[in-house]
């Protein structure tokens, strides 16, 4: 009987080179390497968010923060799983494996351990969303927002009045650690009251008013903007947000009352 040998274009001992002459296998290892080191190096502590410069813009960064990990590890078991499944079973005979109907332990496991998560990642939000929407009775200051086409109107309880001027953006004073209460009405359309900063944002309605309170943890001053497209000078809706210390706050709510006395 004549006895058949299949040829290949490499013996068992060759190795596939690439056009410079280098294995491929090696070539793959070190693209892989170095496509890691540019993903991980656009990483940093904050995955690219801001920490928050209020008590609730910083929940709602961990918030952020912790839907991030969670993703990362889900993401980690998920592909290391799918690589070692490519790399160990890459190759295979034509025998047929032993056939299974079932495997109930690793179904329990992922069934169980996404509900879990998902679980979690409910409550944390619901616990997070409680703190960033929670209304304080006794607030130090109030200020009423009016948003308008196409500017902003900044009220304070005492009458101060601080409102867009063309091209001179107006300017939201906060009094640092002390809560401001903000009550935000839109005068026409629906605009967005946007302070990246703060990780905040709300919508601006008309016929609807919204409350909401400020803790600032840090001084600065830090941009606004209208985040909902309201008409041809949407663009032109800026506004900045200062943060000052209680006593600096003090000094200018008196300097500007004078003002306008």
């Amino acid at each position: 009987m004549n006895s058949y040998k299949r040829e290949s274009a490499f013996d068992e001992t060759s190795e596939a080179l690439d056009g410079s002459g280098v294995p491929l296998k090696r070539t793959r290892t070190l693209g892989t390497l170095a496509l890691g080191g540019l993903i991980l190096s656009a990483c940093g502590p904050t995955f690219g968010a801001f920490r928050g410069a209020t008590t609730q813009g910083q929940s709602m960064f961990h918030l952020y923060q912790g839907f991030f990990y969670t993703a990362i590890a889900v993401g980690a078991i998920t592909f290391s799983g799918l690589l070692y499944v490519v790399l160990r079973f890459r190759r295979r005979t034509d025998t047929i494996p032993h056939q299974r109907h079932s495997n109930v332990p690793i179904e329990v496991i992922y069934t169980v351990i996404p509900t879990l998560i998902v679980i979690a990642l409910f409550v944390f939000t619901v616990r997070s969303e409680n703190k960033i929407t929670a209304v304080s009775s006794t607030p130090n200051v109030s200020v009423k927002v009016t948003a308008f086409q196409w500017g902003w109107r900044f009220t304070y309880a005492n009458g101060v009045s601080i409102v867009s001027q063309g091209a001179n953006y107006p300017q939201l004073v906060l009094p640092e650690t002390e809560t401001t209460k903000i009550t935000l009405v839109s005068q026409d359309v629906v605009h967005g009251f946007y302070i990246p900063a703060f990780n905040f944002s709300r919508y601006a309605l008309p016929g609807v008013t919204n409350y909401f309170d400020f803790n600032p943890t840090t001084t600065g001053t830090f941009v606004g903007r209208c985040s909902q497209l309201c008409g041809l000078y949407h663009g032109e809706m800026l506004f900045s947000v200062r943060v000052v210390t209680p006593a600096q706050f003090q000094s200018w709510l008196t300097q500007q009352k004078a003002a306008t006395a």
